[in-house]
């Protein structure tokens, strides 16, 4: 299948089951998005059984579409900035300390519990995985998912405090997780003879020209995308549009060449061109036409990426072992756990300090920290020589499910 046959079969799908979730399951959008689309491979695996040629052209298609690319380098961009537009600046600066501590500190915590955990637990389950590869699925597994976080905390109506602490500790921490990963990747290259030796200078370097390279990038992309708007001022909306697709694309292929962090320079750039929080003659640079074109962008590509979670299955089953029916359950208590010690500390630290917070804080970070497509596509991106890949890819999609399809349908009750 060509590019263009696969964009019109997504398309389709996500029309399709829209149609079908809106009219039958009246569920919120990604959950009952991905959760027909997790129907539907189920189906297509079982008729494999009967007709494998059915499930050969599945896999084939599926396998086709480069999850990892088409989501890290195109779709996330996107999905980011049109994220950020929407953010009131001015309470997120308020609640800089918390988002800060929680994105950075809260995400490398959580990385290590995740990692060391398992690395232990394997064994008792009766497989061997490096401690290298246990850090790896930590680093990939952390970050949650702004995504699906934010199109949830919108309709549930919080406190406003604890709402932008949420929106935006999911908004830096994807960035910052995309780094911690690329970071202990590059060592685990290393040490596999893929790459150069690993020294603690050279993976703290790699590491602040990725967050502090990408958070500055963001800042003067934005700058003049503001700049830009606030000179035509509304006069042309269809100019406005384009100067806000043409920095976010440029952008990220800027931000890949220069080897620094895409997810949080778009985080930045959308924090500047949006308008929540700012003066009147501010608010007014950026028009209302851009803001419909960016929601109905993220809404459409919003479905596009949990119907592609949802078909991952397809690709998941054809490796699956016995064993991993352990592995799962095991890995969603441990991320779990992960995440309530990765925001409890800070948060009791912080409090320690005078930082208010909101009551039932911590339940609703840790149960709220849904996983998404970004895990997924940094499962998929592993190479095949790395001999843990498979197990890793079954455990990031396990709590990917779980998070979406069971924390994503209680979160709304727990938040209320």
């Amino acid at each position: 299948m060509g590019i263009l046959d696969l964009i019109t079969l997504l398309i389709f799908l996500a029309a399709v089951f829209t149609l079908i979730n809106i009219t039958l399951l009246k569920l919120p959008s990604t959950i009952g998005l991905m959760a027909i689309a997790l129907a539907s491979s189920v189906a297509i695996v079982m008729l494999g059984f009967v007709m494998p040629s059915v499930l050969n052209g599945a896999e084939h298609i599926i396998q086709e579409f480069d999850f990892k690319e088409v989501l890290l380098n195109v779709m996330l961009n996107f999905l980011l900035f049109a994220g950020a537009l929407s953010v009131d600046l001015t309470k997120l600066l308020e609640e800089r300390l918390p988002v800060i501590i929680l994105a950075t500190l809260g995400t490398l915590m959580s990385t290590f519990i995740v990692g060391y955990l398992m690395f232990f637990a394997f064994p008792l389950m009766g497989t061997e995985v490096d401690l290298i590869y246990c850090l790896l699925f930590g680093a990939l597994i952390s970050p949650t998912d702004p995504i699906a976080v934010l199109s949830l905390v919108k309709k549930v109506g919080l406190n406003k405090r604890l709402e932008i602490k949420i929106a935006g500790e999911s908004l830096f921490n994807d960035g910052v997780g995309v780094v911690i990963f690329l970071t202990i990747l590059g060592i685990a290259q290393a040490g596999s003879g893929h790459g150069g030796e690993a020294t603690v200078m050279s993976v703290a370097g790699l590491f602040v020209t990725e967050v502090v390279g990408g958070l500055l990038m963001g800042a003067g992309f934005g700058y003049v995308g503001f700049k830009l708007l606030n000179y035509i001022d509304n006069d042309h909306v269809e100019l406005e549009v384009l100067v806000t697709l043409t920095l976010v694309m440029v952008g990220g292929r800027v931000a890949e060449l220069l080897h620094v962090s895409a997810p949080l320079a778009m985080v930045v750039m959308g924090l500047f061109i949006g308008n929540e929080g700012r003066s009147e003659h501010l608010a007014n640079a950026t028009g209302v036409y851009v803001y419909k074109f960016w929601h109905l962008l993220d809404e459409a590509l919003n479905a596009i990426l949990f119907i592609l979670i949802g078909l991952e299955f397809i690709v998941i089953t054809q490796t699956f072992q016995d064993h991993y029916l352990i592995v799962m359950p095991v890995a969603i208590v441990v991320v779990l756990f992960a995440r309530f010690l990765g925001v409890a500390i800070p948060i009791k630290v912080m409090g320690a300090f005078g930082t208010k917070f909101e009551k039932k804080t911590i339940l609703i970070l840790t149960w709220g920290g849904l996983r998404g497509g970004i895990s997924v596509a940094l499962a998929l991106s592993l190479s095949n020589d790395i001999p843990a890949k498979d197990i890793i890819l079954t455990a990031t999609y396990a709590v990917v499910v779980f998070s979406i399809l069971v924390q994503g349908l209680t979160i709304e009750k727990i938040m209320k």
